[in-house]
This record gives C-alpha cells, sequence and structure tokens, in this order.
C-alpha cells in the first residue's frame, strides 16, 4: 500500500493553518531544518512520525539526539538522505535526498537521485509563494512527487 511523506523545510517557528491541514493523513513528515521551536516539533509529531535534520537557526534548540545535522534512513525501500543545505547531500548512497535553506521549491533529477526541496510555508522566496513538498512512495519506488501550493 502506498505510503504518503510530506517534506517541509524552513517553518521558522511557524506552522501555517493551511500547512497544518495539508499534513494531516501523513504516514511520514521529513522537516529539512529551521524548526526553530522545540514546541513545533512536538506537534508536529501529533499529526506523524518525524524525520528532521538541523538547520542553520536551530543548532542552540534542543529537538533531542535523533536530530543532527544530517540523516540517513529507508522508508519504504528508499534510501533517504536529509541535510538542510544541497552540499551535504549524499546524492549516492540516496533514491531520495531532501534539502532546504533556499526557501525556494524544486524537484530534480542528480546523478539518479530524486532531489526535494520543499521551499518554505513560512517566508517563501520568489514568485511562488508558501509551498511544500509530498512523494507518494510503496516498495521501493516514488510514485509521485510534487510540490503543494500553500495559503499563507
Amino acid at each position: 500500500m502506498a505510503k504518503r511523506v510530506d517534506i517541509i523545510s524552513d517553518t521558522h517557528g511557524w506552522l501555517s493553518d493551511a500547512l497544518l491541514a495539508q499534513l494531516e493523513g501523513a504516514d511520514l513528515i521529513i522537516h529539512a531544518g529551521d524548526i526553530t521551536s522545540e514546541t513545533d516539533y512536538e506537534h508536529l509529531k501529533t499529526i506523524a512520525p518525524v524525520r528532521a535534520v538541523l538547520g542553520n537557526n536551530d543548532y542552540y534548540r534542543d529537538y533531542g539526539r535523533d536530530v543532527g545535522r544530517i540523516l540517513r534512513f529507508t522508508y519504504e525501500g528508499l534510501r533517504f538522505v536529509v541535510a538542510h543545505y544541497h552540499s551535504d547531500l549524499l546524492l549516492d548512497e540516496a533514491d531520495v535526498a531532501v534539502c532546504g535553506h533556499t526557501h525556494r521549491a524544486q524537484i530534480t533529477e542528480e546523478a539518479g537521485c530524486l532531489v526535494v526541496n520543499p521551499g518554505s510555508p513560512t517566508f517563501p522566496r520568489g514568485a511562488r509563494g508558501a509551498t511544500m513538498a509530498r512523494l507518494m512512495v510503496d516498495e521501493g519506488r516514488v510514485l509521485s512527487a510534487e510540490i503543494l501550493d500553500l495559503e499563507r
């Protein structure tokens, strides 16, 4: 059965109602850093399991020992690597790589790896506006990958 992976980054201490509504029903939430709120991190964990990394504004926060600079894990047969900075992604070790920091949403393929930057639901840069990303995955395959536009 396909699983829904919702990907966010750069929330910077504010989870909008539009973002929270989209996250409902996720099987997994990936946060690519700059959460900047222990309370927000705990709130996200009430919606779905969360895999998160530290962003450049998170180093004085305490999210627990599971949240570090780079994260590698396997989910539904896919190898994921997550880092706040694109330059820290280990593309040769992953099927899906997730980064943030730029506040600009983009899904690309690099070196045979799907690279997802969900943008920012809080402080977007560029004309697109507030965004997040969503993957549907099943048995080692990415069935779909899309950027979702959010109201602010």
